[in-house]
């Protein structure tokens, strides 16, 4: 069985169908898997009955990034619904609901920045907390456009996009940072997770700075974001 280091980890999955098998190319490696993942041909089918329009390569795409991002609560860690941009060496993440414009604000930042600044992920990056820093990490679930890098970054902060006419961007204050970080994951049904996703982001929220950025599409958008997160980074 292949073997493929995501997130800082080995995991093990025998892709059936090109999609996966193509996307996670970059991330094989030749150690010992930490664990493995496995999609049966019963799991397809029960897949195929749920979501019948859903190719069979998509499904088992969609599925095994589910898969990976369950497992990744029991190492510390989790994944945020975002477009994340590195400058610099730091990550900062951009969420929102399907359609706001993540993608396209971290857009204005490569504009901005030039070749100093990559899109680590453009849909799911995982976080990870090690030897007590937070790092993002691109993985191979990123969304339709398959844009990541197999690397990692400090991560900086977080920061949740509002559509305006002006821009402006303000930090939040826990109470109201934790259900966004919560609408924007995965909410596990096992209780156990469900615990480990709330501690987590209980210590994720002491370390890292989550924002709101009300923002129109000019990139003055990205030059004030960039200012003021790069001010206040988190594992400072």
């Amino acid at each position: 069985m292949p073997v493929y280091k995501i997130a800082g980890l080995n995991v093990g999955f025998e892709p059936q169908h090109d999609m996966l098998r193509k996307r996670s190319e970059k991330y094989i490696c030749d150690e010992k898997a930490d664990f493995n993942i496995g999609f049966t041909e019963n799991l397809m089918e029960h897949q195929l009955t749920l979501y019948k329009d859903v190719p069979e390569s998509e499904l088992e795409y969609l599925w095994m990034g589910t898969a990976f991002n369950v497992k990744l609560l029991e190492y510390n860690g989790m994944f945020l619904h975002s477009s994340t941009v590195v400058v610099d060496g730091v990550a900062y993440s951009f969420s929102a609901p399907c359609g706001t414009g993540k993608s396209t604000h971290t857009s204005l930042w490569l504009e901005l920045f030039g070749d100093k600044a990559f899109i680590l992920n453009d849909d799911k990056a995982a976080y990870r907390c090690i030897d007590g820093k937070y790092y993002a990490f691109g993985t191979p679930f990123s969304g339709k456009h398959d844009i990541n890098v197999d690397t990692s970054a400090i991560l900086g902060g977080i920061c949740f996009i509002e559509q305006a006419e002006e821009n402006s961007i303000e930090r939040m204050n826990i109470d109201d940072a934790v259900p966004l970080l919560f609408s924007q994951t995965l909410r596990p049904s096992n209780v156990k997770r469900t615990m480990m996703l709330c501690d987590f982001i209980d210590e994720l929220i002491k370390n890292i700075p989550v924002y709101k950025l009300r923002c129109n599409m000019d990139i003055e958008a990205a030059e004030i974001a960039y200012e003021a997160m790069s001010k206040l980074k988190g594992n400072d």
